[in-house]
């Protein structure tokens, strides 16, 4: 097994190490990964409303209609809108400044033309509103539908064109130069004129030459062939297999695995969530089983490779005394997610023998969630968006409204994933013991000489 393991190491080490750095380096995707995460704290806030307003406690809203009134439910769906809603346009801010940040240049000018371009490219409607004199007004308003995760492609695809383009006349010196005299915020909008003009032309085309074709608009064409078929492989059950397989597979030769798929796939995952989310609040079947936050449910019990359980063993039944002291630290940042001390420190990485459940418990887990949640076993997530650090069967109880089953679940593939790793750990403890004893007796020998 362990000679399987060794070459299995060593060709990942050839072959798929190099590329797996490429894509954690390579600067487009790391901008997307960092805008997102720029977004990440109002999406988390907005969740926090979305469960007040949702709390599935007898005569809760009863309750709360008493304190605040009937329309108590509505002021909360406000933030809620305020952040899932606009998540798109957040998005393009986002990406454009991380981008703009690593090719230095101006972030804020860089995040305001790319959210320009972006609303551009988005269409309008034309809304009539009947005021209180009986007059009809037609107005032409912001197509909201596209500013939250649906728009989201759009805002990334326009954040990154937009900063190329701001990219290539800055580098080549195409700007308009004030002289020193003047002060940096003047000199720094003149810079940026040329620039946006030609951001905001080339949005303008674009625009222009797709609403002469059956798409309508740019929205409309990303999602016939972009946003579907990957919406489509990301949510599938071998989508959500692979994404596991990967981030553990990155993990196991010393990759932040969760980082490097997180910059793919996380424009898929929240977009996802947001249409659960949206489906939730109508009180309409919930669309999807895989969204951003089904990997913490399911796969990422402790971190990682689900290591909380292969913790409690070292912490109370592990005879090493390496393994012991590991195990006793790692317990609190586990409960929390958190098991570099873990995976680095035992090690997991490059460890033949610990590798294989570190490796498969995931994809089990994977398995039995996405089944339970597929057959209405368990409810589906509802779209809210918990910090990752959410202690483990927590995260299942408010990610699905509180549905006990959920915690249930986390149970059965805590149980699952530790009969997974109890053969491996005993295996590897009864080799750290020999290991222990032999150092002991060449420490011995040593001081007897």
């Amino acid at each position: 097994m362990a000679t399987t393991m060794d070459k299995l190491i060593a060709f990942l080490d050839r072959y798929f190490v190099p590329y797996a750095a490429k894509v954690a380096n390579q600067t487009h995707l790391q901008a997307i990964r960092d805008g997102l995460v720029m977004s990440m704290s109002l999406i988390i806030v907005g969740s926090v409303f979305l469960i007040i307003g949702n709390l599935p406690i007898p005569g809760y809203p009863g309750f709360m209609a008493s304190i605040f009134g009937s329309g108590w439910k509505q002021a909360l769906s406000i933030p809620v809108n305020a952040t899932f809603g606009l998540l798109g346009l957040l998005v393009s801010v986002g990406v454009a400044y991380r981008l703009a940040e690593k090719y230095s240049l101006d972030a804020i000018t860089s995040a305001i033309a790319s959210v320009t371009a972006f609303m551009i490219v988005s269409p309008y409607d034309i809304q009539v509103f009947i005021k209180e004199l009986d007059k009809t007004i037609d107005v032409a308003g912001i197509n909201l539908n596209y500013m939250g995760a649906k728009g989201m492609f759009v805002s990334i695809i326009m954040a990154i064109i937009s900063v190329e383009i701001m990219r290539f006349f800055v580098k080549r010196g195409i700007v308009i130069k004030m002289p020193e005299s003047v002060p940096s915020a003047v000199s720094k909008s003149f810079t940026a004129l040329v620039p946006i003009l030609f951001i905001i032309l080339f949005a303008l085309l674009v625009r222009v030459g797709i609403e002469k074709t059956s798409w309508e608009n740019l929205h409309v064409l990303i999602q016939t062939f972009v946003s579907k078929p990957l919406l489509h492989a990301g949510g599938s059950y071998w989508g959500a297999m692979l994404t596991t397989l990967f981030i553990s597979l990155l993990w196991a030769i010393g990759l932040h695995g969760s980082t490097i798929v997180q910059a793919v796939m996380m424009p898929i995952w929240l977009t996802l969530m947001d249409q659960n989310r949206v489906a939730f609040e109508a009180g309409q079947e919930l669309p999807n089983v895989v969204t951003f936050d089904f990997f913490y449910f399911s796969t990422k019990m402790g971190g990682a490779g689900s290591t909380l359980i292969l913790v409690l063993f070292m912490a109370f039944w592990a005879k090493s005394q390496h393994l012991k002291e590991i195990g006793k630290l790692s317990i609190v940042p586990g409960i929390f997610n958190i098991n570099e001390p873990v995976i680095f420190g035992v090690p997991i990485v490059l460890n033949p023998l610990l590798l294989m459940p570190f490796i498969i418990a995931p994809l089990v887990a994977t398995t039995t969630t996405y089944f339970a949640m597929a057959t209405d076993l368990v409810p589906r997530l509802t779209g809210v968006t918990l910090p990752w650090t959410t202690p483990v069967g927590v995260y299942g109880f408010l990610a699905t409204n509180g549905s006990f089953s959920a915690v249930i679940l986390t149970v059965f593939n805590l149980l699952i994933v530790g009969a997974i790793y109890y053969p491996f750990f005993k295996v590897f403890d009864k080799q750290k013991c020999q290991e222990e004893m032999q150092n002991q007796q060449d420490e011995t020998l040593i001081q007897q000489q």
